[in-house]
């Protein structure tokens, strides 16, 4: 029998888990990896995806308004390494969740940018939320969705962030609803909310 190895954040350096080497780990149909900024949530999801052993599609909702973001989004490039199929979604996620085979596995990071995505173009929240919602319950390959939590801090000022906050909290607690395995990352490490660790 092979001994368990560590596995660790790619980016960190913490340990994120045990696992056994050469063991490929099954994913639940979805994933969804809450955490708040910086919290190493997506370094977590992407090792998840990893241990797979599955060809991975990568969906990424960001975009570079400015110098400071396209520097963030390089990093993340940069420590996801290559073996991804990267498809750059920042307002319909459905297309490359539709592209994605069942033998496959695809992380979508994150729910939170696409969200912001959605508001900045002027669209109805609730609306895209039930595509998004639809895109999700369609997919064949297991999917691991990361998004923040912004309900732990204070009242924001301005009511577009007080709106944006309330439609973040519906698009999460709508998908922890749907998901199979929910996982909370504080400071690294994943404290599990519902289902059970591969």
């Amino acid at each position: 029998m092979a001994r368990p190895s560590l596995a660790f954040d790619r980016v960190t350096g913490l340990k994120l888990r045990r696992i056994k080497k050469n063991m490929k780990k099954k994913l639940p149909s979805l994933t969804l990896v809450l955490g708040g900024a910086g919290s190493g949530k997506s370094a977590f999801a992407e090792n998840l995806v990893c241990a797979t052993g599955r060809r991975r599609h990568y969906i990424a909702t960001a975009q570079a308004f400015d110098a400071e973001m396209e520097a963030k989004i390089l990093a993340h490039q940069k420590s996801r390494g290559e073996n991804w199929i990267t498809h750059e979604a920042p307002l319909d996620v459905s297309k490359p969740l539709n592209a994605a085979l069942s033998e496959d596995v695809v992380l979508l990071d994150c729910a939170t940018l696409w969200l912001s995505n959605q508001m900045l173009a002027e669209r109805v929240l609730d609306i895209q939320i039930a595509k998004f919602l639809d895109a999700v319950r369609g997919t064949e390959a297991p999917l691991v969705v990361v998004s923040n939590e912004v309900g732990q801090g204070v009242v924001p000022e301005y009511k577009m962030g007080r709106e944006f906050r309330n439609a973040q909290g519906r698009l999460n607690q709508a998908l922890a609803a749907e998901t199979d395995l929910a996982v909370f990352v504080i400071a690294g490490l994943p404290q599990v909310l519902k289902g059970q660790l591969p």
